[in-house]
């Protein structure tokens, strides 16, 4: 179930370094001058076995000589409003100001769970500053350093234990599988789900999904069998200002973790741009499956093969090291090849179900490390001596036992994972390889 938590606050109290400590990651931009989060960051947190999506908004600013505040502010607005949970960030050493209180009193209104951090309590010294956020009406303050990661784990069990449960329809819907049709704003979306439906509605069936703004259409024609995962439009005529680059992704965050398998639509007249890349890099993280459709490609002059090579290679490129993907080229206004963007995305599903019998795995693969064993370290061999598929995970996963895992380097994983990929085929999955003691 698609989950969703925002951090906000104003410039400069911590909400990139808590959304680095939070994710574990270096993604946010990290600097002492306010302001120097403009571009959205988006991540998956994991917590006591619970995953969710975290975003990190531009800090709220009001009148200030900032060309950006306008646009920062709009975002930090749509955060709120789509977000499950909300990450109120205030700066214990500064204590409150007026735009804390501004920001407070939007929160206030928003009638959504809202955790009020109070961040840079580095030493006991800044506890006693604490109090003061009391007087914002958000409840306790949770007193944290996102610098060296002191009270991350209880305000982590706090957020999960504010987060939506599990309702059980993604249990009910789960023998079918799910598509959600991704991109950025006009890449044909919206044309690709009304050619693939047509007319004919009757057959089709919309079904309310587990998050808030997830919808499930299911679709019985021509010998297919799954269900269209997309998102409800913007609900309010008032909300047609907000930046529909954001908008697009928040969408897709709702859309991709709600599916098994992501139709990635690329604008053939504009090429592969950064919110494609973004796009991807969400489904990715999500660990969903991948089909890749150039769209408008009627639109194109030149068709020729070569220029078909040229496209491809340059999408390959731009999602690199992840390149075993399908990519169709077609165009949702004449229909073209739209059904073999269906046919592939089946086939991605089946090939995320894969499951290959040990023995057989076992056999390929010790001829593969005979061939090529791992490099020695330190003087040390390290032996591969068995390897299994696990038969209840997401995605296919593969766990190799050997003496040393720990000196296994990710190129020699991706040389097993690439001899996997040419003896089977796991085309549009990531495929998972770990490393274990025998």
């Amino acid at each position: 179930m698609g989950r969703l938590v925002a951090i906000v606050g104003r410039p400069n109290v911590g909400k990139s370094t808590l959304f680095n400590r939070l994710t574990q990651t270096r993604t946010a931009i990290v600097d002492d001058m306010a302001g120097t989060t403009r571009d959205r960051q988006y991540g998956k947190v994991d917590w006591i076995g619970k995953e969710f999506s975290i975003v990190d908004t531009g800090g709220w600013v009001v009148n200030s000589e900032d060309i950006f505040e306008s646009e920062i502010n709009k975002q930090v607005q749509l955060a709120i409003e789509e977000a499950d949970v909300i990450l109120f960030v205030v700066d214990a050493m500064n204590g409150v100001t007026d735009l804390d209180d501004h920001v407070a009193e939007i929160l206030r209104r928003s009638k959504k769970p809202v955790i009020l951090v109070a961040n840079k309590v580095d030493s006991n010294d800044w506890i006693y500053n604490v109090p003061e956020f009391y007087k914002l009406g958000l409840g306790d303050p949770f007193t944290v350093s996102a610098s060296n990661g002191s009270g991350t784990g209880d305000l982590l069990d706090e957020i999960v234990k504010d987060l939506p449960e599990d309702d059980g329809e993604e249990e009910r819907l789960e023998s079918i599988p799910k598509f959600a049709i991704v991109g950025r704003p006009n890449a044909g979306k919206s044309s690709i789900i009304n050619a693939f439906i047509g007319e004919d509605r009757n057959i089709v069936t919309d079904i309310a999904g587990t998050t808030r703004d997830s919808i499930y259409t299911r679709y019985n024609k021509f010998g297919f069998d799954f269900y269209l995962v997309d998102t409800a439009g913007i609900r309010k005529k008032t909300k047609v200002n907000e930046d529909i680059e954001y908008y697009s992704v928040i969408r897709s965050i709702r859309s991709i973790e709600a599916s098994d398998v992501c139709i990635l639509m690329i604008d053939a007249t504009r090429g592969i741009e950064a919110q494609d890349v973004n796009i991807f890099s969400l489904i990715q993280r999500n660990k969903k499956g991948l089909v890749v459709c150039v769209n408008k490609w009627d639109l194109v002059a030149d068709k020729s093969n070569e220029s078909i090579r040229h496209f491809e290679q340059t999408i390959r490129q731009r999602f690199a090291p992840f390149t075993d993907f399908p990519i169709i080229f077609g165009s949702a206004l004449t229909k073209q090849r739209i059904f073999k963007v269906l046919e592939t995305a089946v086939n991605v599903y089946h090939n995320r179900n894969r499951i290959i019998p040990t023995s057989q795995l076992n056999t390929y693969m010790q001829e593969v490390i005979g061939a090529y064993p791992p490099p020695a370290n330190k003087g040390k061999y390290i032996k591969i001596k068995y390897v299994t598929m696990l038969k209840e995970s997401i995605i296919p996963t593969f766990v190799f036992f050997c003496n040393l895992p720990q000196w296994v380097k990710e190129p020699y994983r991706r040389y097993l994972e690439n001899k996997i990929r040419e003896k089977w085929d796991f085309t549009g999955t990531p495929v998972n390889i770990f490393m274990r003691e025998k």
